[in-house]
């Protein structure tokens, strides 16, 4: 495999720590991302471990590079970060995998196994920024989707208003009300008033005393 790291004392870390693992060989290291795609058309090492903030190239367009010109070789992002930016920046540049520097030394080991493997690799931190992404483009789908009676109803509903004051409120009927409750529990997956109420506060629809 290949060390990408811009600072010495971290590439001599890592390898001292995979040393130990007689099925993980070191073959080279690089200081920044333009030698990366250097040894890497060089070396054709298996996985390259990488990380992000680099001199002249930094490691997402190395990724770019190594992973069009050499699809045998797969990469494993290290970086200090572990936001959703990050993240999704290291999958769309064709990375097998990303791994935060706070992982331990046991975490490192299995991510480069994986990724020799052809799996992929995302740290649990990583997953959970990418879950929590998603989770919120979901929720902003859903909450664009109501009319603007739905969300009307929604904030009186969480507010604790009663079927029966929220149908004299709009001069609708109580069975109206039911069914735009009804429509709203199905498109935002709610069930209960305490969920309305969370929803509602995450949307700025109403504010809850702290």
């Amino acid at each position: 495999m290949l060390i990408v790291d811009d600072h010495a004392i971290l590439r001599e870390g890592i390898r001292s720590l995979l040393s130990s693992h007689d099925d993980i060989e070191v073959v080279g290291e690089a200081a920044d991302g333009r030698e990366a795609v250097e040894l890497a058309r060089k070396l054709k090492p298996d996985v390259v471990l990488t990380d992000i903030a680099m001199p002249l190239m930094d490691g997402l367009e190395a990724t770019r590079r190594i992973t069009k010109d050499y699809p045998g070789t797969r990469v494993l992002i290290l970086t200090q970060y572990d936001n959703k930016e990050y993240v999704v920046s290291s999958v769309r540049a064709g990375s097998a995998g990303c791994l935060p520097k706070r992982a331990v030394a046991s975490e490192l080991v299995m991510a480069i196994r994986a990724v020799y493997r052809g799996e992929s690799f995302l740290h649990p931190s990583a997953a959970k920024a990418l879950m929590d992404d998603y989770m919120k483009s979901v929720e902003k789908d859903s909450f664009e989707r109501l009319s603007d009676r739905e969300r009307e109803i929604l904030k009186l509903v969480a507010e604790g208003r009663t079927n029966r004051e929220i149908a004299a409120m709009l001069n609708i009927s109580v069975k109206t009300v039911l069914g735009h409750r009804t429509s709203l529990m199905e498109k935002l997956d709610i069930h209960n008033r305490t969920e309305f109420i969370k929803y509602a506060v995450r949307k700025g629809l109403i504010v809850v005393d702290m």
